[in-house]
């Protein structure tokens, strides 16, 4: 009996060991300059030195703009998964100063885009001891997509959201699904509280049934029928990052996995024999994107290291997208081909014609999702 018992337990830790390898398999052997701690250092390093604003130029912002809260997340993550607390205190330096000389950039939670800010000063609670303001201020910006609509001067649609149980600040816009889904998964990480997770899981589950297309994909929003890159890594991040603590007992769970799963699994016949993928993912004639790859490598990564897709299929997608988008890091630290800030319209030209930047947070902040996915 002692005997069967020792082999059963010997079967499991080998089993478990073999199964930790095989996931981590692709993401090893990096060649100089190409590992992730490599590549995070240059990255955060260059977001440190940066202004505010959108980066790449575009750093007339009045208040702290999402391409920045991104990639100040990303540095955050970064900064604590290599024990790093000197770029991690010069992170928060950053943040203390909002509070001090430059309090006027921080925006009220008063739209989508704006609620996410939140995500900073609740990273910034878990990080560092003894800072409940910070706390307090993110729960604050979480908790205000929740509130009645008519108490923020809302729509009447906004209301009709509000009474399905929606955030008030619901559009159907495919990048809404990162700006509410990370703050809500921030509050839950800070507080344990499910109820954030209960509102980033229906809301998902609301945009799933929306736009996400048979193929998997998603359009820009119900009117607008194009698969945009970006935007659809939006939603490919806004589902990893709920995913990563949503419990299997959710009772949206299911759902939500297998939109993530069908999304992967589409992205695979897209992805270009460089690596990358496209400006809109489905249309060869499109120039390669920078944001967008970045998004759904980070997606991948993380799927595969949580277990959640095939190893052997998707590692090597995973490590082809990463080893792609780093060649577009320029000797200043910045990504280039990252397209501009996109609202949506129905006309394709539009998307073929939009604007090629460099260094703009849109695209930073997706190669240190990358960075900190690899490193978990």
């Amino acid at each position: 009996m002692k005997i069967t018992k020792l082999f059963t337990g010997l079967f499991i830790l080998i089993s478990h060991f073999g199964y930790t390898q095989s996931k981590d398999l692709f993401f090893k052997n990096w060649g100089k300059g190409t590992s992730p701690e490599e590549i995070g250092k240059i990255i955060s390093d260059h977001f440190v030195a940066s202004p505010h604003g959108h980066g790449g130029g575009s750093n007339d912002f009045k208040y702290i703009a999402y391409p920045e809260v991104c990639a100040w997340y990303g540095s955050l993550t970064f900064a604590q998964l290599t024990k790093n607390t000197a770029l991690r205190d010069s992170l928060v330096k950053r943040f203390d100063k909002l509070k001090t000389e430059e309090t006027s950039m921080i925006n009220t939670p008063n739209h989508v885009d704006h609620s996410v800010f939140g995500t900073i000063p609740l990273e910034i609670s878990m990080q560092v001891p003894n800072r409940k303001q910070e706390r307090d201020l993110g729960l604050f910006f979480a908790d205000a997509q929740w509130v009645s609509p008519f108490s923020t001067n809302g729509n009447p649609q906004s209301q009709k959201y509000y009474e399905q149980g929606l955030s008030w600040q619901t559009r159907v816009w495919i990048d809404d699904m990162y700006m509410i889904t990370m703050i809500q998964t921030q509050a839950f990480r800070a507080t344990k509280d499910l109820k954030y997770l209960n509102r980033a899981a229906k809301e998902m589950v609301y945009y799933l049934d929306k736009i996400q297309r048979p193929n998997g994909l998603f359009y820009h929003a119900p009117d607008v029928p194009f698969f945009w890159g970006r935007g659809n890594g939006w939603m490919a991040a806004g589902m990893s990052e709920l995913l990563r603590v949503l419990p299997k007992n959710n009772p949206d769970y299911n759902r939500i996995m297998t939109g993530y799963k069908v999304m992967m699994n589409s992205l695979l016949q897209y992805q270009a024999e460089d690596g990358m993928w496209k400006q809109l993912v489905d249309d060869p004639q499109s120039w390669a994107e920078t944001s967008g790859t970045g998004m759904f490598t980070f997606a991948m990564i993380t799927g595969v290291k949580n277990g959640w897709l095939d190893a052997k299929t998707f590692g090597p997608a995973a490590r082809k997208g990463w080893l792609a988008l780093i060649k577009y890091i320029n000797a200043n630290g910045e990504i280039t081909d990252v397209c501009e800030g996109t609202n949506k319209k129905n006309d394709r030209q539009y998307y073929y014609d939009r604007k090629r930047k460099t260094g703009d947070n849109h695209g930073q902040a997706p190669i240190l999702w990358c960075v900190s996915a690899f490193l978990r």
